[in-house]
């Protein structure tokens, strides 16, 4: 890609302003060599597809699988093998350790170029980092490692078909078997990587009710519910793809748990509470998803503005004198000086809250 696209993705400089004069944050060159990173994986490989994973949604192929564009598997290895995946995780688990405000920094690079893309590894880092701070010592090392390692990928699974964001109206049931498993059986809607061939297998966390809980949201437990369970499928049966807005490249899926064996994650009934550490964490990520793909339509806008000649100085009586750039029209200043104000206050906005996370 030319040097004048990778320029209008984001700007580094406002990125590394922000971290070190306004978050406080130290070892600045050691992340701005991150950062360059990010953005030289993005250019090269997440924004080569972008305009054809917009105009190409996920579709299911005559194998009964889900098709994707071209790149988009070729672009999450590369950012896998870079250790991008795990940026902001603990190193214990592979990853490189570092700040959640620099992690997120250098995501946003990823979601400039190609939002829809980024979603896959944006949802898998936030299902790690919830069974590292709720699953057990077994479940970090048989789910959570290989996610950081890009092996293996995560979801959210919350609503349902007949409850919509109204959660105390799911009935998705996790009976307990004598082996300490549960076997899940139910519907979700709206799941976003549900079902695609990116990684080795797919991680869902999956809110249900285990029979005899207390009712309504106090009855809701988190089961972690592989896609494969010892390479066979596990009864996460593929029922429907919807049309996502904005997200055109991410699969959303309709997903049907037919007797699957699923492992209960901290507490029972205690769900809720922990899948609220991947439901900040993922907003959190949309937010910056907005940001980012504001910033760089910024950054497009100002560069066009510079480059496209049209009218004269308003003084200017002479026909006969060169048409002036766009950017210097009064106007044309003003609509550029509030798209820079929304999105640099955004991402200034955004970053304070990763670091609050």
């Amino acid at each position: 890609m030319t040097t004048a696209l990778r320029s209008t993705l984001l700007s580094r400089r406002d990125l590394q302003f922000l971290l070190h004069e306004w978050l406080g944050v130290e070892d600045l060159p050691e992340y701005g060599e991150v950062l360059e990173l990010a953005e030289r994986i993005a250019t090269d490989q997440f924004a080569t597809h972008n305009r054809e994973a917009d105009e190409n949604e996920p579709h299911v192929g005559e194998d009964g699988t889900v098709q994707l564009v071209d790149g988009v598997a070729e672009a999450l290895a590369v950012f896998h093998e870079s250790g991008m995946g795990g940026a902001g995780m603990p190193e214990e688990v592979g990853g490189m350790g570092l700040p959640s405000t620099v992690s997120m920094a250098a995501f946003a690079y990823f979601q400039a170029a190609n939002v829809g893309t980024a979603a896959y590894p944006m949802l898998t880092t936030a299902a790690a980092n919830l069974l590292l701070q709720h699953g057990s010592q077994e479940q970090i090392e048989n789910w959570a490692a290989p996610m950081v390692e890009g092996r293996f990928s995560g979801t959210m699974c919350l609503s349902e078909p007949q409850a919509g964001s109204s959660l105390s109206d799911i009935t998705t049931r996790a009976e307990p078997q004598d082996d300490g498993t549960y076997r899940v059986t139910g519907s979700k809607m709206w799941i976003s990587g549900g079902e695609h061939e990116l990684a080795e297998n797919i991680v869902h966390l999956v809110l249900t009710k285990i029979p005899g809980g207390p009712a309504g949201v106090k009855g809701i437990s988190l089961m972690l519910v592989p896609r494969y369970l010892d390479g066979e499928p596990n009864g996460v049966v593929l029922a429907g793809l919807n049309h996502k807005m904005g997200y055109r490249g991410t699969v959303n899926t309709v997903l049907s748990f037919e007797g699957a064996t699923g492992y209960l994650v901290g507490e029972p009934h205690r769900g809720l509470a922990y899948m609220f550490a991947m439901m900040n964490e993922a907003r959190v990520g949309v937010g910056l998803g907005a940001t980012a793909v504001g910033y760089t339509g910024y950054l497009k806008s100002l560069q066009y503005a510079r480059e496209r000649p049209q009218g004269r100085p308003i003084q200017s009586k002479d026909p006969a004198e060169p048409q002036v750039p766009i950017v210097e029209h009064a106007d044309v200043k003003r609509m550029l000086l509030a798209q820079k104000s929304y999105v640099e206050g955004a991402l200034a906005l955004i970053l304070y809250c990763s670091k609050l996370v």
